[in-house]
């Protein structure tokens, strides 16, 4: 069931709550996605978590921003996500953050470090690879030309499928039905089409350096998992971060791009463990 809170800026916002009584997991997506991402991972960690998934500002059922420049950024969504926690007076939670949510793991982990029992971070790391960034600045905020689901899917394996070589059609089609809406039959952008105006703003500035942020996450557990095909976290980076923190759990899925879908048995069994480990 959809629940709605008030973030900074009387922006009112969506998540889903899931599981008992047991310790907090926050699941925040990547930029133009929604907590239906985490939906199957929820279901498997309900029976000893409880799980938070949010729809950050302008996404899924949120609020759009009044100014999207303004508003869509890295700190004032990592402000929502501990907004988010204030409300429901939770003081520490595990955060599963998929690309740009690892990145908002990251700075909630810098900044408020003792809000954090451990950090996933799904395909994402310091260094965001600009072939990739030039990938999503090619459909953002851009609303599929496709009429119906199954040609949206046709569509998505068409430009993904190289990066995802076994998916089955079903899975292609539960996947767009995933990052889009559903209008009448007819697959919508599932989030403000002004984000892009804040993302080409952000480029317009000299890039944040991320390494200090994940420097600052000495004393934090953290597990990053890697899409074997992915056009975002490299290889190298992956590695870079392995010798600054010798001691970070990781894995790496063959024949997932950007990012892993999380329900990969590998990329369960490692949150799992890690879970067990680190976010109890």
């Amino acid at each position: 069931m959809t629940r709605y809170f008030e973030a900074p800026e009387r922006r009112r916002l969506a998540y889903q709550d899931t599981g008992g009584t047991g310790p907090v997991v926050l699941c925040l997506p990547g930029l133009t996605r929604n907590a239906r991402d985490f939906a199957g991972l929820a279901a498997h960690l309900a029976p000893h978590y409880r799980v938070l998934r949010l729809d950050p500002r302008g996404r899924g059922l949120s609020e759009w921003a009044g100014d999207p420049i303004a508003e869509y950024t890295v700190p004032v969504e990592a402000g929502d996500a501990l907004a988010l926690l204030d409300h429901l007076e939770v003081p520490r939670a595990a955060i599963v953050g998929t690309s740009r949510g690892g990145i908002l793991g990251m700075m909630i982990g810098a900044t408020a470090p003792a809000r954090l029992s451990c950090l996933v971070l799904n395909d994402i790391g310091p260094v965001i690879e600009p072939q990739g960034l030039e990938k999503i600045m090619g459909y953002l905020g851009i609303e599929p030309e496709a009429a119906s689901f199954e040609a949206v899917a046709a569509a998505l394996e068409r430009d993904m499928g190289t990066a995802f070589p076994d998916l089955s059609s079903r899975q292609w089609l539960g996947f767009a039905r995933t990052i889009y809406r559903d209008e009448g039959g007819r697959p919508r952008l599932s989030y403000d089409a002004r984000l892009r105006d804040a993302v080409e703003a952000a480029t317009q500035t000299a890039p944040v350096d991320l390494w200090p942020f994940f420097d600052m996450l000495a004393e934090l557990p953290i597990l990053t998992i890697r899409g074997g095909n992915s056009d975002i976290l490299s290889a190298e980076t992956l590695a870079g971060m392995a010798r600054r923190r010798p001691d970070m759990a990781q894995v790496t899925v063959a024949n997932r791009g950007h990012p892993p879908f999380l329900d990969e048995p590998e990329a369960v069994a490692a949150i799992d463990e890690f879970l067990e480990r680190h976010g109890r």
